[in-house]
């Protein structure tokens, strides 16, 4: 699996931890950065992770901040892409099982190291439900997406 991976400049400690982990685990980084513990913007860092699970460079993305919540909150604001702050392993694997989520963003100041590892395999590993409840929730998802756009044309 191709991953799209960001982070800031307060999940940088931890994504030299991440990459490795997922290349153990079989997948192929695409790394948007930052590539230091200088200070950046996370918009810009999750417009890439995302744009590149749009465009099919990536199956799927992880960013990584401070607590995955600004992160979360980046990502969500692009149409198409469903992301999830993660920081126990029931929610990594539901949040792609159940609501076909494609951006995990975690928190470096929230979960170390050797949680991270199982938040990731967890998040890799899971498939979207074929159950139809699951996917006409996230077909009314996508509904609501469209709905609000039309909110914001003049």
């Amino acid at each position: 699996m191709k991953i799209s991976l960001g982070c800031d400049h307060a999940g940088f400690q931890l994504k030299a931890a991440v990459v490795e982990h997922l290349r153990s685990l079989g997948c192929e980084v695409i790394d948007h950065g930052c590539h230091s513990a200088e200070a950046v913007d996370f918009p810009d860092i999750a417009r890439l992770v995302c744009q590149a699970v749009l465009n099919g460079e990536a199956e799927r993305g992880i960013m990584v901040c401070g607590t995955g919540v600004g992160a979360s909150i980046a990502a969500n604001k692009i149409p198409g892409i469903r992301a999830a702050v993660c920081h126990d392993y029931h929610s990594a694997h539901q949040s792609v099982e159940h609501d076909d989520v494609n951006i995990m963003c975690i928190g470096a100041q929230i979960v170390g190291a050797w949680l991270a590892k199982d938040l990731i395999a967890s998040f890799v590993q899971a498939t979207f439900s074929t159950e139809e409840q699951f996917r006409r929730r996230v077909e009314k998802l996508a509904v609501l997406e469209r709905e609000a756009a039309q909110y914001l044309k003049p």
